[in-house]
């Protein structure tokens, strides 16, 4: 598996197409809530396995720290640790980029998969997309 930084637009396409099958299709998350005003203004990651895209995410600056959003994996790479590098590119482009403080949301049955990757729960339940969501930091 190959974790990218998005560079130009196939790669976008491939990101976003991994976003409309696990977000829209699977979780009914209406699509002008999954493809948002910040599209433009954030950075991509796309993972990839043997060519095809299996995952995605996104990340963006907001107040200081970065905001970890977007972060899925079709169906037949989840359990493989597709989640895991996609979160591993995500926070070494941060640490890169002199960041030290990671925000997500996290909808509520992933809360462990992120807790073991060292986020921590901050806020009390709340819904987004008709979804339960908590959010949690990350110092790295």
């Amino acid at each position: 598996m190959t974790v990218k930084i998005v560079e130009n637009q196939k790669e976008l396409e491939d990101a976003f197409s991994v976003r409309r099958t696990v977000f829209i299709d699977e979780q009914n998350v209406p699509a002008e809530e999954e493809i948002d005003q910040h599209e433009e203004e954030a950075t991509h990651l796309v993972l990839y396995h043997e060519n095809r895209p299996v995952g995605a995410g996104r990340f963006r600056l907001v107040d200081g720290y970065g905001k970890v959003e977007r972060i899925c994996v079709l169906k037949q790479a989840r359990g493989t640790g597709a989640g895991k590098a996609i979160m591993n590119g995500i926070e070494d482009y941060a640490r890169n980029k002199g960041i030290q403080k990671l925000k997500l949301n996290s909808q509520v049955h992933a809360i462990p998969f992120y807790a073991g990757l060292g986020y921590e729960v901050v806020s009390e339940e709340f819904i987004d997309a008709g979804i339960p969501h908590k959010t949690m930091v990350k110092h790295i």
